[in-house]
């Protein structure tokens, strides 16, 4: 997955605004605590990130985008 489709998913689950800020304050279990914008900066995949993402908030990101 592109960071450019990564951040696509991003904002239409959580919106323009929000979606930076989920990505800089919340720290993830699943990316051994790091926040997303940590996760990326160390070289993580995105795709790992945004099912990441997406176990953690199943139910913010719509079913279609659960891939």
């Amino acid at each position: 997955m592109k960071h450019s489709d990564f951040w696509d998913r991003m904002t239409e689950t959580f919106g323009a605004g929000y979606a930076r800020s989920v990505a800089s304050d919340h720290s993830i279990s699943m990316l051994e605590g790091r926040t997303i914008d940590q996760a990326l900066s160390d070289g993580e995949n995105a795709k790992t990130v945004w099912m990441a993402v997406c176990r953690t908030w199943p139910e913010r990101v719509p079913q279609r985008l659960v891939r």
